[in-house]
C-alpha cells in the first residue's frame, strides 16, 4: 500500500487551516460580467461573488441579427454598454477566441468580440479571458463537455430553476470560471507556513491543470 510523505500530516495544523479558509472568505466581494461575444448573439451573464459563494444577478442573450455587420457591432456595443453602466462589474470574462475554419466567421467574431469588450471595460472594470476547454473544465471537471452539459452544471452552480438558453449559459459558465480562479488564488496566495502540505499539493495540481486567467491586453491591471 502507498504511503503518504514522511512528516506531511504533522505539518498539519488545523488553526493554520482555518487561517487559511478565512483568508479565502475575506476575498473581497465582486460582481462578475461574463461575455460570450458573437456576430448574431452575443450572451452575458452577472453573477455577485461572496464568501457564501456565487448568485446570478442577471443573464440574457442580445440577438441583432437580419442587419449589416457595421450596425450590429454598434448594437452590441450599446446594449453591453447599457448593461454596464446599470450593474457596474468589477470585472470581465470572456472566452477566448479560437480560430474558425472559415476566416470570414473568424474575422465576424473578433470583431463582435472587441466591440463587447470595448463596451465592457467603459467604466473601469478588468477584463480576462479563458480558454473554452478551461471554462468547462472549471465548471463540469470535463474539458470536453458540450453545451448541455454546460448548462445544466451552471443551473446546478448557481441553484437556478430554470435552466438559462445556451448563449446566456455559456457567457454565466465564463464568469463562474473566473470566480473559481479568483477564490483558488487566494488560496494559493496564503503563507507557506499556513497549510505546508495541503498548500504544496494545491500548487502542484493547479500547475498542471488550473485554468489560468490571462488578462486581455488593454484593460485595466
Amino acid at each position: 500500500m502507498a504511503r503518504s510523505p514522511s512528516g506531511s500530516w504533522r505539518s498539519y495544523r488545523p488553526e493554520a487551516a482555518a487561517a487559511a479558509r478565512a483568508r479565502v472568505a475575506a476575498t473581497p466581494e465582486c460582481r462578475i460580467l461574463g461575455l460570450d461575444p458573437g456576430s448574431l448573439r452575443t450572451g452575458f451573464g452577472l453573477i455577485d461573488c461572496t464568501a457564501q459563494g456565487e448568485r446570478l444577478v442577471s443573464s440574457g442573450c442580445i440577438a441583432v441579427g437580419g442587419a449589416d455587420l457595421v450596425v450590429r457591432l454598434r448594437r452590441i456595443f450599446e446594449a453591453v454598454h447599457t448593461i454596464v453602466c446599470e450593474h457596474r462589474p468589477d470585472e470581465i470574462a470572456v472566452e477566448r477566441v479560437f480560430v474558425h475554419r472559415n476566416p470570414d466567421s473568424a474575422l465576424k467574431l473578433g470583431q463582435a468580440r472587441g466591440a463587447a469588450l470595448c463596451a465592457a471595460v467603459a467604466t473601469g472594470a478588468s477584463a480576462h479571458e479563458y480558454a473554452p476547454r478551461a471554462i468547462k473544465l472549471a465548471v463540469s471537471g470535463y474539458g470536453a463537455a458540450d453545451k448541455a452539459q454546460v448548462a445544466q452544471m451552471v443551473m446546478v452552480l448557481l441553484q437556478l430553476k430554470v435552466r438559462p438558453i445556451a448563449d446566456a449559459a455559456d457567457a454565466l459558465a465564463a464568469a463562474l470560471c473566473h470566480a473559481q480562479t479568483r477564490r483558488l488564488a487566494a488560496l494559493v496566495a496564503a503563507p507557506d507556513d499556513t497549510l505546508p502540505a495541503a498548500a504544496g499539493r494545491v500548487r502542484a495540481a493547479t500547475g498542471r491543470s488550473r485554468a489560468t486567467a490571462t488578462p486581455v491586453r488593454g484593460a485595466r491591471p
